[in-house]
């Protein structure tokens, strides 16, 4: 196909092959194909290159979204797998699991009467098929300074810190208690949307780059935290927000109510070692799902259900479809794969049948929808028992911040999040000890855990490579 200069106008926003329902949820292969070369050059051309590029401003990491679209559009594709690191060390994870139709794409100029350019789908396509291809950062100019970091925690926020360091020549030394690296990138995402191969993959490219792992290391536990301050220059703490919401439902203790995290992560267990001995929560054969929550999280929980064989499986949210806060795309797909949705809904309590330590159902009340900054107002309505067999909380996380940060002077902010209002940025209220992703923020995206390890990484080598 000859390209054009309006080639929006020739060419409608095609993506990858997607996988068939019936087909999908009897697996836990990603959904989405990836682009073969002809048709990521043809719908990287459908770019305006508009000049003010607000796809590049609403990505959290401001990607050089149009000029890598043009290289690929040029069939250079190993220099906008380096000009995609530039801003980003983890692109090909971002290009899977980003909401784009909340950042970049939504924010594409062709929304305006044309379909947006598939961006997240191109950034897939041109880390992928590099890799494939033989290419990997180029570090042949770096040389070491001698200087050491520890970095607690595996996930986004830490592997980027890692990549950065390492670029500067500075050893990055990663400890995570988890036994392979990604923390919610492996346990907590489901392979359906990134699959493992791509974590492992990244691994290998960061220790070619000199980045080292510590596996199965609790730091409090199996190291000490002064150690660390002892034996490295500075530390990063990118240890994400475990500690899920409360609701503070009666009823929550009985047999058959299960918290999100935990849930997804026995999964992920499974599949990463399918000798492992089987585990009663993930028993959703034949049985009544209720999911409880809004999120991307929530929507991984009924996906997930799905696939484990559930007879039926409902989402239940407080507050009507346009206020649910995750992607509108892993809504699409939940419903494509048979999940209900039931919007307006507030939890009050898990029922049980008397004597029955089981769960029946759970009682909800009518509400009307809020400001998502408001509580959800109940209704004259009345409420109702949504009959469940297995009743599955997603109300969200929050940081949990070790003991041994306020025993060496980082300061935290109200709900244990860590203040980072140091001279540089990302540093905490001890000048050695950095921090960044959702400890600091709260739950929020994976591409923002990367925008601050990314940040972070930077900082400390100003630091200790300064003068």
């Amino acid at each position: 196909m000859k390209l054009t200069p309006f080639q929006f106008l020739d060419l409608p926003r095609r993506m990858p092959r997607e996988l068939d329902v019936a087909v999908r949820v009897l697996g836990w292969n990603e959904i989405y194909g990836s682009f073969e070369a002809p048709q990521a050059v043809e719908q990287s051309a459908r770019c305006l290159d508009c000049g003010n590029p607000y796809c590049e401003w609403k990505c959290p990491v401001h990607n050089y979204i149009p000029n890598w679209l043009t290289l690929v559009r040029e069939g250079r594709l190993f220099e906008a797998a380096e000009l995609a690191h530039e801003t980003n060390p983890l692109p090909e994870i971002c290009g899977r699991v980003c909401p784009q139709d909340r950042l970049c794409e939504g924010a594409c100029t062709l929304n305006t009467g044309f379909e947006s350019v598939t961006i997240g789908s191109i950034e897939k396509y041109i880390v992928d098929t590099a890799f494939k291809q033989g290419w990997r950062p180029d570090l042949s100019n770096v040389r070491a300074t001698g200087k050491r970091v520890a970095i607690i925690g595996a996930g986004p926020a830490g592997l980027a810190c890692a990549d950065r360091l390492a670029r500067a020549g500075i050893a990055a030394h990663v400890f995570d208690r988890y036994e392979e690296i990604g923390g919610l990138l492996t346990f907590g995402i489901p392979p359906f949307k990134l699959e493992k191969e791509v974590i492992a993959t990244r691994r290998q490219v960061l220790e070619a780059m000199g980045v080292v792992f510590h596996l199965r290391t609790e730091v409090g536990g199996d190291i000490a935290f002064a150690d660390l301050l002892r034996d490295y220059d500075a530390v990063f703490v990118g240890t994400g927000a475990y500690t899920a919401v409360d609701g503070k439902l009666p009823g929550q203790d009985r047999a058959g109510v299960i918290a999100a995290l935990p849930f997804l992560i026995a999964n992920a267990r499974r599949l990463l070692s399918p000798e492992s001995a089987a585990d009663p929560m993930l028993d959703l054969a034949g049985r009544r799902v209720l999911v409880l929550g809004g999120g991307d999280t929530a929507m991984d929980c009924v996906r997930t259900a799905v696939r484990l064989g559930a007879a039926d499986v409902a989402c239940v949210y407080r507050r009507d479809e346009a206020s649910m806060p995750g992607s509108r795309r892993e809504v699409k797909n939940a419903r494509d794969e048979g999940v209900r949705f039931v919007f307006n809904r507030q939890p009050l309590a898990i029922e049980g049948e008397t004597g029955v330590s089981g769960v029946s159902g759970v009682r909800v009340g009518a509400t009307q929808s809020r400001a998502r900054d408001e509580v959800a107002a109940l209704t004259a309505d009345g409420e109702e028992v949504l009959p469940a067999d297995i009743v599955i909380t997603a109300f969200g996380f929050r940081a949990s911040p070790a003991s041994w940060l306020a025993e060496h002077g980082v300061a935290l902010q109200d709900g244990g999040r860590i203040a980072v209002a140091g001279g540089l940025p990302y540093q905490t209220s001890n000048p050695r000890i950095f921090a960044g992703g959702d400890n600091v923020r709260g739950a929020d995206l994976v591409v923002t855990a990367v925008h601050d390890g990314r940040e972070a990484g930077m900082a400390i080598a100003r630091m200790l490579l300064a003068g």
